[in-house]
């Protein structure tokens, strides 16, 4: 969860009175919020949802139900769900800064990549410190087209960002969608430290030192298993894919693309962005 859920469930249900039905209502709000707080540390996320709509019919004012249904509908890849829900939380507590920030992963998750981009404008407004990395943001100027801003957003890594060979890839991303492929290349960002499978030769691919079914074949020959085959795939394939893309080659972006989603699904932010890029290739069909 993105907030301090002690602090958001600790307002429980002070704005109700204590006499009466306001009375009945407070205990039964103060149940509520019990449980949906058990609920969310043992990630069921799918009962939350009910009983967060409960709780705030109790009490329109608590920002407690808007948050935990916000939580949970992120979890759930219900996006649509949890920009409202924050929105609905926002509307409460339109001081805390990082809400505009989930916010903003919702909306790019969804494919609304301008509102992401004011979403995280807004958090970073407040968190000047966190511009250098907030590699969400450059993702969703990519989205947008600005492709000159999306660079210079991923050329500001900082530390063990700057060592990450996705940012590197992403700064290429927009730098050959703002130049060419030829600057990008000369212009690619050096990264030592990434030991994850294939990101060395993902890292090579775009370097021009590597061809795609080299990096496909270091995710099969890593030796691995279980969820870390699965991922290992998933970042080969999405970055084959948009290697094609960049290269010109529709139809092999759209034949990676779709393996990295619908086959290889993972838990990671980036799965999401897979998932958002298949959607915009299969609406240009």
């Amino acid at each position: 969860m993105r907030l301090c859920t002690a602090v958001v469930f600790a307002l429980c249900a002070c704005a109700l009175g204590a006499s009466g039905q306001e009375k009945k209502d407070k205990e039964e709000l103060t149940k509520l919020l019990g449980e949906i707080k058990s609920l969310m540390q043992d990630r069921k996320y799918a009962k939350v949802i009910p009983l967060a709509k409960k709780a705030a019919e109790l009490d329109p004012t608590n920002p407690g139900p808007p948050f935990a249904a916000a939580n949970a509908h992120a979890e759930l890849r219900q996006h649509a769900e949890a920009v409202k829900a924050w929105s609905e939380f926002i509307k409460l507590v339109p001081e805390e800064a990082q809400a505009y920030d989930a916010r903003g992963d919702a909306q790019l998750k969804q494919g609304n990549f301008k509102e992401a981009l004011a979403d995280f404008d807004e958090y970073l407004k407040h968190n000047p410190k966190a511009a250098p990395d907030h590699w969400r943001r450059g993702i969703a100027l990519y989205y947008a087209g600005r492709f000159k801003d999306g660079a210079a957003q991923f050329d500001a890594a900082e530390g063990k960002a700057r060592e990450d060979v996705e940012n590197s890839v992403w700064h290429y991303l927009c730098n050959a969608r703002a130049n060419t492929p030829k600057k990008a290349r000369a212009e690619l960002i050096p990264v030592t430290k990434d030991a994850r499978v294939p990101m060395k030769q993902v890292l090579e691919l775009f370097a021009g030192k590597l061809k795609p079914k080299d990096v496909l074949a270091a995710a099969e020959d890593a030796q691995l298993d279980g969820e870390a085959l699965k991922e290992a795939r998933f970042y080969a394939n999405l970055y084959v894919a948009l290697y094609y893309e960049t290269e010109g080659d529709a139809k092999k972006c759209l034949e990676h693309m779709t393996t990295a989603v619908e086959k290889y699904e993972i838990g990671h932010y980036m799965w999401d962005v897979g998932a958002v890029h298949l959607k915009l290739l299969k609406d240009k069909k």
